[in-house]
């Protein structure tokens, strides 16, 4: 049954006389405490917070001096009080409530001050189960969610970025707040608590590998309002989660302007598919464009790698992103600022590569001080009509799995190699997809179409525009080897690659017509591997 209403109209504008300040990112603490006492409100605050305020010489009641009982249980319970609830949810024009507080000696507390424990910086650390469990605030969002409930006549803050803003409301209106100021805020309040609560349910279904929770909950804090989506009429904002997985997210940009919502898609992506590539092994350099690669190459060094990546299709490459797999240097810089790039992202960059790409003062510069580990466990959400969407993260590697050669040739070593490279690629290609490989490189790449045979068709095509590009005698498609993200449901995909002059494929294999796929590919000599793994990406 519903709670029934008070029906007790929120006054415009409150009066206020007293803080409550309870936070554990002191930022900005001192300089707030001053001036809400020059507003003459008065301070009341807990443990830590209030030793921080005394010691600056500002005046302060500790919560205890309120409640009339002292911090127990290391701090645990301090303000799980009605004389601190009573003073948050109290309704100020009820005569009950009012009748309530004079007779149990409860004041009325106008301003919330209050940040929580930090859960997601203590797990994004590397906490232990203990300290990550002893970080989970309780008495914090308790009190955020009483006050901001009660915002009719209490302003919650729950970020030191809004405490200029609260300085500043007071200043204007007399030591009062607004009632649509304090409605954003409880907004804001709860917000917070959602995203924090989020965190924890996460942790705790990762820590202990529920595969199904009844119930699952996402949050993050807005770190960049985008001056639109996908499209100019679409509104968009990124909002980061706290996971360090190193990537867009994590990165500092050295320079550039600001990244749109398609350069943040696209970058992830980027990254993702080049950080398949250790480093300690091989260089490696991924172009981008819309969230597809079009070209992809291993090399002895970055700038060899983005040459070969680059050939594979130079007119889509314009205006894409390029992610490296190491430190970008000043050989790899010279080279990939001849094309019209919109982002760069690598591990780091030299001094040298920096000064370089800084001459393209609209080229984004990303460093991430690291990759991202492609075999980590993680969430993917994707949101529906109604709902969401959420799987673990594709982990699974090349080099991981079980290879089986299904046809009576096996794979040269050359074409083992590549064949591995193209997989790995195939991975990060939207479905159906084709990518064609020579050379740990990408010769064509066929991507996102609704028939596997379309895909192999036009990853042909596209080596056939490379040629041209390059003023080649014959398609790079020539010799090279073909990876499919799934299984050819017909032997018409492979017969494809087989005209384009591949010699060995890769696929999951799983068709009820494996055996005519493999018979097409013994009677044209082609070598063929199966993974038994898909890699949809849709």
């Amino acid at each position: 049954m519903a709670v029934a209403s008070k029906n007790v109209p929120a006054p415009n504008f409150v009066k206020a006389r007293r803080a409550l300040l309870s936070v554990s990112d002191k930022t900005g603490l001192l300089d707030l405490a001053r001036a809400l006492v020059e507003a003459g409100v008065e301070l009341v605050s807990t443990g830590g917070t209030a030793k921080t305020i005394a010691q600056a010489g500002i005046p302060v009641k500790d919560v205890s001096d309120i409640t009339g009982f002292p911090e127990i249980m290391d701090g645990r319970v301090k303000t799980l009080h009605p004389s601190i609830h009573g003073g948050l949810l109290a309704i100020r024009d009820d005569a009950e409530h009012v009748a309530a507080m004079e007779a149990h000696n409860i004041g009325a507390i106008d301003i919330a001050i209050i940040n929580l424990y930090p859960f997601e910086e203590v797990r994004a650390a590397g906490g232990d189960y203990a300290a990550i469990v002893e970080n989970i605030d309780i008495g914090g969002p308790a009190m955020v969610r009483a006050s901001a409930k009660n915002h009719a006549y209490v302003t919650t803050v729950t970020d030191p970025a809004d405490y200029p803003r609260l300085i500043e409301t007071l200043s204007a209106n007399d030591g009062a707040t607004p009632y649509r100021f304090r409605q954003e805020l409880a907004a804001k309040a709860y917000a917070r608590t959602a995203a924090y609560d989020a965190a924890i349910s996460g942790w705790f279904a990762d820590a202990l590998e529920l595969q199904d929770p009844t119930w699952r909950a996402f949050g993050g804090k807005l770190e960049t309002v985008m001056r639109y989506g996908e499209n100019p009429h679409q509104k968009a904002g990124f909002y980061v989660n706290g996971d360090k997985r190193p990537g867009v997210a994590t990165a500092r940009q050295l320079q550039g302007k600001q990244l749109s919502y398609n350069n943040v898609n696209d970058t992830d992506a980027a990254f993702e598919l080049v950080a398949e590539f250790d480093p300690a092994r091989t260089a490696a350099v991924a172009i981008i464009k819309h969230a597809n690669p079009c070209g992809v190459a291993e090399g002895a060094t970055l700038k060899e790698a983005y040459l070969s990546a680059l050939a594979c299709d130079p007119v889509s490459a314009f205006g894409g992103i390029i992610a490296l797999n190491g430190l970008l240097d000043a050989e790899a810089a010279e080279e990939i600022v001849k094309t019209f790039t919109e982002v760069i992202i690598a591990p780091d960059a030299s001094p040298e590569a920096a000064a370089i790409v800084a001459a393209k003062k609209n080229l984004r510069l990303l460093v991430t001080g690291g990759l991202p580990d492609p075999r980590a466990t993680g969430m993917m959400v994707k949101s529906v009509a109604g709902g969401m969407l959420v799987q673990s993260r594709d982990n699974s590697i090349v080099d991981d799995l079980d290879l089986r050669v299904v046809t009576k040739r096996a794979p040269s070593d050359k074409e083992m190699a590549d064949l591995a490279f193209a997989f790995r690629v195939a991975k990060h290609v939207k479905s159906n997809a084709i990518v064609y490989a020579r050379d740990l490189a990408t010769v064509g790449i066929g991507a996102g179409q609704m028939s596997r045979v379309d895909s192999s068709r036009i990853a042909a095509r596209k080596a056939l525009d490379a040629m041209e590009a390059a003023g080649l005698g014959e398609p790079l498609t020539m010799g090279s080897v073909v990876a499919s993200d799934a299984f050819f449901p017909f032997a018409d995909g492979l017969l494809a690659a087989v005209e384009a002059g591949a010699t060995a494929v890769i696929q999951p294999g799983g068709s009820m017509r494996d055996d005519e796929v493999i018979a097409a590919a013994d009677e044209h000599g082609i070598a063929m591997v199966f993974t038994g793994t898909r890699h949809f990406r849709h």
